[in-house]
């Protein structure tokens, strides 16, 4: 495989997870970003620990998708991640009403 299939299978990868992604965050209630992953979650817990003056930080997620496009599975019923760097949690706006995307209306 030449390093241009390499890239062109990887681009197309990477818009498939791309698409999985849309098609679902709404099912989801928060976006978790470590330093290695990208997670949606519908349960999050974070909590900051000690060891020997070191601190770092414990994620526990439930209920999850991990973007990672060399993975198999993405759906993950519990995660723990465990790590000395920045970790970022944002609740998903869930608006009450939806429109429909096409014109049902009848304009």
């Amino acid at each position: 495989m030449s390093a241009e299939d390499l890239e062109k299978y990887e681009t197309e990868m990477e818009l498939t997870l791309y698409k999985e992604y849309r098609d679902i965050v709404s099912q989801f209630s928060y976006v978790v970003e470590t330093e290695r992953r990208f997670y949606l979650a519908n349960s999050v817990d974070v909590a900051a620990r000690n060891a020997d003056g070191e601190v770092y930080f414990e994620v526990r997620m439930s209920d999850a998708w991990v973007w990672d496009m060399y993975r198999p599975a993405r759906f993950v019923k519990n995660v723990r991640v465990l790590t000395f760097k920045d970790v970022n949690v944002e609740e998903l706006d869930k608006p009450d009403l939806r429109l429909p995307e096409s014109d049902q209306f009848g304009s």
